[in-house]
């Protein structure tokens, strides 16, 4: 073992003996592997050199993965056993890469049944890696033994292999449920994990078959904790499938099982079931206090590893219900002063969520003594508690600001500073009382900000915000240092902003255009063209030029655009492009993840798009659609008919400035029967026009398909809130189940009456949020706007927040400054909420709310169309 001692030197150095290796000097290392007879020692130390290569992310070609595959391959004439693991990884790792890896079956196969138990678990490992489905008929029967084998390291490998190749080979691993059924019995506790593992699987599409094996193994006493953990997250997502369907989660035997493991004598199960009762969508106060009482005692833990995972949860609780975990408040604020920074800082962090107003100043003072001694990633958990901080408390501003700069000035990455950065954001654009201080710090930060999307993400806010603020000169200082001392995209983004100063604050234009001026100079081609744009523009001094290009610019949605104009590229190009036809882009919901089982593999994230965006692609396909213009907004499914019956239809409506498309999906659940001609009849209130009714052509069983109805709205806005019928027509075929093809030519029509379709105020208003709610409502006191004002007993309601609830869900109206919570034992609130009606045209609504006896609001709607402010106020009524 003399080739693997390090010099004192290096050992003092921390140095690692293989950071200098070449994948070339190692390859030819491999010709080694020829010679006879065979030295084991100097072949494992190659064998470890090449592995490490691999997981270094060193890249071998196929030829070159080929000549070492076949070369190690000589290997398994010795008998040594070191060797032998290190081929079977060497195996496993080049599988992928080389060619005709198949060559090495027989050997594998002879090692996988032979007496040496320890070249049989990692021979089954590397034999799965190269069988494909073809090849795998072959091993099967040995693969069953080795499931049901006696030696538990042979079991094990064999139920994880073949939960690998479930992925590839599904159908034939279905077969081997009696093994995984066998294996589940086992006395050994990870040979029990995997066996359910792989039950699991083979058995997770037929839900009855898996209700059924939950149910019988909630009835027996699971020697595995791992096992048990894994037992426990299936029977909460069978629950959840349950609760989606309308049945109690109380109610079920499964609830009881989880609510018996908090009593199991093992921490880990414990903790799963504590951590799955918090986590369920419909969790009473009764058992979530149950649950929260296992995680309090684990708090006081003697393990950093149980304390780390019960403060974890306890943060995660505290978002949702923070009553619940006020009563641990004493026990989390003894473990501010845990030795485990990681424990002490999802304490405080908690403690935010769930402590009062008065205490705020004191915890901060305590994250600030050691936020520097702790890893970015736990640092993003302090911002995030910050952010939900400054929700709850808006007057404490002042106080989570300061230690939001003072965050930013610290070192950190990218993703730190930009949360770090939204959390500012967010306060400064719900928050009016903390835009100065805010918009102070940032202009701080942008002097050494070496971060160009953080700086320009920056100066675009400072362009939004700043005309309006109490001093606009002070910024643009701030801005123009960034066209003298930063990169170019840095530079544009500040000539946008100084723009904006120019076109919303007259007194500023002057010095605004001698900037501009100065920067038409500007090495970079971009700059240069914004900076001649802008001055242009602002030369003329004409308000509603300012206002149409510059400080009111909409954003259409970049993926539609591209896609609209490679279409526009494809055809004769006789026409010019319409840029109208093109969805403004609208706010984005974040993704929610709730997969908890831990079988399977995170899927690559991928950019997250907004319901017109996803509907646009599939409305371009209708013949003409381009003529009713740009999609405005587009609604959530409703459903037409009960989920049991022979026929489901879900309606879709997609609002235009002047017309609604209907999109009709329907699904054919009868497999007897094929559908042609499929479309809706749908019974118009006078003043609305049918335009087109595109039908399905055909529905076969199972398959969803859509038909379209384009409907005309009726000149006189009020009349667009209406109830329409709707009948199902179509053509019946009977045909064979088997292969779905019709019987015969001949059919007969059929018709099946549908719910009635709505069509509300909601459903013309798309969601525009304001970032400066009160500076458009003064702006909107103009001639331009109109105001409807009217006064309103809401009897439906009992709180001041349901009627806030209720009034953004009727109207459709996105929220402003924080408007949408009502504080705590308040009597009278103030809701503020904007959007765009069909057609562009701008709605602002405050509604000043009162609680006596009921709900009282008094309504007022600024609008740039008298029709559609009556609209909402009559809708209201």
């Amino acid at each position: 073992m003399s080739s693997f001692k390090r010099d004192n030197k290096e050992e003092d150095d921390g140095g690692n003996p293989w950071q200098n290796l070449e994948k070339t000097s190692v390859l030819q290392e491999t010709r080694m592997f020829n010679e006879t007879p065979v030295n084991a020692r100097k072949c494992t130390h190659i064998l470890t050199k090449i592995l490490y290569l691999l997981n270094q992310g060193e890249v071998l070609g196929t030829r070159e993965a080929t000549e070492c595959f076949f070369a190690m391959t000589k290997l398994f004439q010795s008998k040594d056993g070191a060797m032998r693991r290190m081929v079977y990884l060497g195996i496993k790792e080049l599988s992928p890469i080389a060619d005709d890896v198949i060559i090495v079956t027989s050997s594998l196969t002879k090692d996988m049944t032979g007496k040496e138990d320890l070249y049989r678990a990692p021979a089954i490992r590397a034999l799965c890696s190269i069988t494909d489905s073809t090849m795998l008929q072959a091993v099967e029967r040995y693969m069953k033994q080795c499931i049901v084998d006696r030696n538990a390291s042979v079991s094990s490998g064999a139920l994880v292999s073949s939960l690998h190749l479930a992925s590839t080979a599904g159908e034939v691993v279905k077969r081997w449920a009696n093994e995984a059924q066998e294996a589940l019995n086992s006395d050994n506790i990870m040979v029990q994990y995997h066996g359910l593992g792989l039950l699991y699987h083979i058995r997770k599409a037929d839900r009855l078959a898996l209700t059924k094996l939950v149910y019988k193994l909630t009835h027996q006493n699971l020697r595995s904790p791992y096992a048990t953990c894994f037992l426990i997250r299936i029977a909460c997502k069978i629950m959840e499938e349950e609760d989606a369907s309308g049945n109690a989660i109380e109610e079920s035997p499964l609830f009881n099982f989880v609510e018996c493991s908090l009593r199991n004598k093992s921490e880990m199960v414990v903790y799963e079931a504590a951590h799955a009762m918090v986590n369920l969508k419909r969790t009473k106060p009764r058992e979530l206090s149950t649950a929260v009482s296992i995680l309090q005692l684990f708090c006081g833990s003697s393990k950093a590893t149980l304390r780390f995972a019960a403060v974890r949860t306890m943060n995660k609780v505290a978002m949702l219900h923070p009553p619940a975990v006020n009563v641990c408040n004493l026990d989390l604020e003894g473990l501010i002063a845990d030795s485990n920074r990681s424990v002490a800082t999802l304490a405080i962090t908690t403690l935010l969520k769930t402590g009062a107003e008065s205490s705020v100043e004191r915890l901060m003072k305590q994250i600030a003594t050691f936020v520097a001694e702790i890893s970015d990633e736990f640092k993003l958990v302090v911002v995030q508690a910050i952010r939900s901080l400054c929700t709850k408390f808006p007057r404490k501003h002042a106080v989570t600001m300061n230690f939001l700069s003072g965050m930013l000035r610290e070192e950190g990455g990218l993703e730190y500073k930009t949360s770090i950065v939204d959390t500012i954001i967010l306060i400064i654009e719900e928050n009016p009382d903390a835009k100065e201080a805010g918009l102070g710090h940032l202009c701080e930060f942008i002097e050494d900000c070496e971060h160009t999307s953080l700086a320009v993400r920056i100066l675009h806010l400072l362009g939004k915000e700043g005309p309006y603020s109490k001093c606009p000169s002070r910024y643009i200082r701030f801005i123009y240092n960034r066209v003298i001392l930063e990169n170019a995209t840095v530079r544009a983004a500040a000539v946008a902003a100084i723009a904006q100063f120019g076109a919303c604050c007259p007194d500023l234009l002057p010095n605004v255009l001698v900037l501009l001026n100065r920067c038409q100079m500007d090495c970079d081609d971009e700059v240069r063209d914004r900076a001649t744009y802008y001055y242009t523009i602002l030369a003329q001094s004409n308000v509603e030029l300012n206002k149409r290009f510059i400080a009111d610019h909409e954003i259409v949605s970049l993926p539609l655009l591209e896609k609209s104009l490679n279409e526009h590229l494809k055809g004769p190009l006789t026409e010019r492009f319409d840029l109208s036809i093109v969805p403004k882009s609208q706010v984005v919901q974040p993704e929610v993840n709730d997969e908890v089982m831990i079988m399977n593999k995170a899927a690559p994230k991928i950019a997250r798009v907004n319901r017109e965006e996803v509907n646009t692609e599939k409305l371009l396909a209708i013949p003409g659609i381009h003529h009713v213009g740009a999609l405005h907004k587009s609604c959530a499914p409703v459903q037409l008919t009960e989920s049991e019956t022979e026929y489901t239809v879900s309606c879709i409506k997609h609002c235009f400035a002047h017309h609604v498309v209907f999109q009709f999906d329907c699904v054919n659940t009868l497999s007897d029967q094929l559908l042609e001609n499929v479309r809706v009849d749908l019974e118009l209130p006078e003043g609305f026009v049918s335009r087109a009714v595109i039908p399905c052509a055909k529905l076969p069983y199972g398959d969803k398909e859509s038909t379209y109805v384009i409907v005309q709205f009726p000149e006189d806005v009020p009349s667009s809130i209406a109830t329409l019928g709707a009948t199902l027509r179509f053509m019946v075929k009977d045909c064979d189940p088997a292969t779905g093809q019709p019987d015969s030519d001949e059919g007969y029509n059929d018709e099946y009456i549908l719910e009635d379709i709505e069509i509300t105020v909601a459903d013309q208003i798309q969601k525009s949020k304001k970032q400066n709610f009160l500076a458009a409502w003064e702006s909107a006191d103009t001639e331009e706007w109109v105001e409807a004002e009217d006064t309103f007993e809401l009897s439906s309601v009992n709180s001041l927040q349901d009627a806030v609830n209720t009034i953004l869900k009727f109207l459709g109206l996105a929220p402003a400054n924080l408007s949408e919570n009502v504080p705590d034992g308040a009597h009278t609130h103030t809701l503020l909420c904007s959007g765009t009606f069909r057609g562009g045209v701008e709605v602002l609504v405050r509604s000043k709310l009162a609680v006596a006896d009921g709900v009282t609001m008094q309504l007022t709607v600024r609008s740039t169309d008298m029709d559609v402010a009556e609209l909402i106020t009559s809708a209201v009524g």
